[in-house]
């Protein structure tokens, strides 16, 4: 069964990791010295959460997701970093929309959040950045 669906479920685990790391580095960040009732330090939380996430996940998913053959690793990256910006930008949305408007709570928002951008994120990966063959639409 491993065998079959190798792919998504090494994507999971990698996702499942990416998230834990994300996770940590934000609340990290807001459990010490951002405080996520200020918009933006909210979001100053939220971006350093993605810039921790994204280089783990590039890293993670070239190697052991997709198992990349792209010798290009700056354009392969540069499409991995322009699609994980436009799902940042989602998130951001989100918890904007979730938090500072609705005032809901950050920390299970950051959850629901993170869940819908490993579905984005493996979207992406997998058919733009990772594609095999052409090289992908970016």
């Amino acid at each position: 069964m491993y065998d079959k669906y190798e792919e998504l479920i090494n994507y999971l685990i990698i996702g499942v990791i990416t998230t834990i790391i994300s996770l940590s580095v934000y609340y990290l960040c807001v459990f010490t010295i951002l405080n996520p009732n200020n918009p933006i330090l909210l979001q100053i939380a939220n971006i350093l959460s993605w810039v921790s996430g994204l280089i783990f996940a590039y890293i993670a998913n070239r190697k052991i997701v997709f198992k990349s053959k792209e010798k290009n690793i700056a354009k392969e990256l540069t499409k991995f970093t322009i699609g994980r910006i436009s799902t940042l930008l989602i998130d951001m949305l989100i918890m904007f929309i979730s938090v500072t408007l609705l005032n809901l709570n950050d920390k299970i928002m950051k959850i629901i959040s993170n869940i819908v951008i490993i579905v984005l994120n493996y979207i992406l990966s997998k058919f733009i950045v990772f594609k095999k063959g052409d090289g992908g639409l970016l």
